[in-house]
């Protein structure tokens, strides 16, 4: 007696399906999985086993085989149970094969026959649409987060017994007795993406920051902030999501993917990820936990912070080789992670925004308060690595309140007032790199800034002299005049003039020498 069903499994950031085929035969009773199995999955036997006795089906005592093909592709995972349990009722005659031709099932069995929520959904559901599948069996927590993908059946089932009775009604009897999962997907996206946020009008005073945080929603530009203790950067960092432009149908789909990958999309209200991501993790993070990694590896907080802000508080308290992940993403937009395995790729695409004190008291360079060494200072900025600080497009020095600031509160403008400005510069950069590959000025390579980013002779020569005074790399050239350009599109400049140029270089670090004078 044997059967097929088909189930999936997670490949890196994607997924493939995967055949489970289970052979019943007569001779010394075991039960045998093969198809190189990771430990949660070979526990299968013993879950399908008890969770089928506990339903009321018990196994007779044979041979059982199960193997999990293809055979070289490493399975992990509690997803392979409910179809294991599937298969060996097909076997035994409690199914038939026609009920589950074309059909897709995941879950994790419960010892009392309940079927659980499983990570990795969303890719599983959309290879099976890819490849002709009419329906996918889901636990009913993840059946809201297959739902999100169109033109295919999503059937959310709670224990076996439900499973079983719906795969032995012929098509017609099935029809009613468990409804299909659907969810409006257009509707969710469009009032999920207008929750409230925290508003820039919250903040007093700090014009400059704010103009620097503009600059930087509008180009997706890198930000670091430089100032003493209370002065407002973490408030000015949670704020920054509230001027960006909301995520796209598109990329709410490609962050939702990432989540369900890392088990994160397990309830109806987050089947999908509507709001641009902002993650703040503390400083004793790994690098291993920033990065992605596992023998199969996940994504890292870098990966969950695609199309959104990675906000690293308190900067140089990072340990320098977990700063230094960075590197790669910040400059390639992806991360990857290589293993014996394979070479797993990992989307990267997010906005840096880093916090840090001047020095280790905090109060540089007030001298009144501050009581660090020239040396003390220098080595506390070198804690960020030089590399590291050459890939972030713009710094700026926060300054303390005022006391006028703070009891008079100035009327600022709203993030909403901010970020009609950012839209309108992010139309002028989608109407600029329409037929390319690039989406903002950041992503520009060396050839696109050449193309794109073209100054006449009066603001040629005022780079040339920059460029012999602040001793810029290659790199830091380009990425002053990326900034400059985005500061032109939030004027709604076709070219770049000597003002956006020297905007620009006042937001370029210059590894703390003199950057306070």
């Amino acid at each position: 007696m044997f059967s097929t069903i088909t189930s999936g499994t997670v490949c890196g950031i994607g997924s493939c399906l995967v055949q489970v085929e289970v052979d019943l035969s007569k001779g010394l009773p075991c039960f045998q999985m093969v198809g190189l199995l990771s430990s949660e999955v070979r526990e299968a036997r013993e879950r399908v086993r008890v969770a089928l006795k506990n339903s009321g089906i018990a196994l007779p005592p044979m041979c059982i085989n199960v193997n999990l093909s293809p055979a070289d592709l490493r399975k992990e995972g509690t997803m392979f149970d409910l179809p294991v349990a599937v298969g060996i009722l097909t076997c035994l005659g409690e199914l038939s094969k026609e009920g589950t031709t074309g059909t897709v099932l995941l879950g994790e069995l419960g010892l009392s026959g309940e079927i659980k929520p499983v990570r990795g959904v969303l890719p599983i559901v959309t290879r099976a649409k890819e490849s002709g599948m009419r329906r996918c069996i889901l636990p009913r927590d993840n059946a809201m987060e297959g739902a999100v993908v169109d033109g295919i059946e999503i059937i959310g089932v709670s224990s076996i017994t439900e499973t079983l009775a719906y795969l032995q009604g012929l098509e017609k009897g099935r029809k009613g007795m468990i409804e299909p999962a659907q969810i409006d997907v257009m509707s969710l996206w469009k009032e999920s993406s207008k929750d409230s946020m925290p508003d820039f009008k919250d903040i007093s005073g700090q014009e400059t920051v704010k103009r620097a945080a503009e600059v930087a929603a509008a180009g997706f530009h890198h930000l670091l902030m430089i100032g003493p203790p209370g002065s407002g950067k973490t408030m000015l960092a949670k704020r920054i999501p509230s001027i960006l432009p909301p995520l796209s149908l598109q990329e709410s789909l490609e962050v939702s993917t990432v989540y369900s990958v890392s088990g994160l999309l397990r309830s109806a209200d987050k089947a999908l990820i509507t709001r641009r991501p902002f993650l703040n993790p503390h400083h004793t993070v790994t690098g291993q936990a920033l990065a992605g990694g596992g023998r199969v590896p996940v994504p890292g907080m870098i990966s969950l912070s695609h199309r959104g802000v990675l906000f690293l508080d308190e900067l140089t308290e990072f340990r320098r080789e977990t700063l230094d992940v960075l590197r790669q993403p910040l400059e390639d937009r992806m991360i990857q992670i290589a293993r014996s395995s394979g070479v797993y790729t990992f989307p990267a695409d997010f906005m840096l925004v880093g916090a840090m004190n001047p020095c280790p008291c905090g109060y540089y360079p007030d001298m009144a308060r501050c009581r660090c060494t020239p040396c003390e200072v220098r080595r506390y900025l070198s804690r960020v690595s030089g590399p590291i600080l050459d890939r972030i497009d713009i710094c700026v020095e926060v300054e303390p309140l005022k006391f006028q600031d703070i009891m008079e509160k100035p009327a600022g403008e709203s993030s909403a007032q901010i970020r009609e400005r950012v839209l309108y510069a992010r139309k002028m950069q989608a109407e600029r790199f329409q037929g390319t590959n690039l989406r903002f000025n950041t992503d520009m390579g060396t050839a696109d800034v050449e193309k794109y980013c073209g100054l006449g002779e009066k603001e040629r020569n005022y780079m040339e002299r920059m460029f012999s005074i602040m001793h810029l790399s290659a790199r830091g050239c380009h990425r002053i005049l990326k900034v400059a350009r985005t500061i032109a599109d939030l004027e709604g400049s076709n070219g770049i003039r000597e003002e956006h140029l020297a905007e620009a270089i006042c937001y370029r670090y210059n590894g703390g020498r003199d950057i306070w004078e």
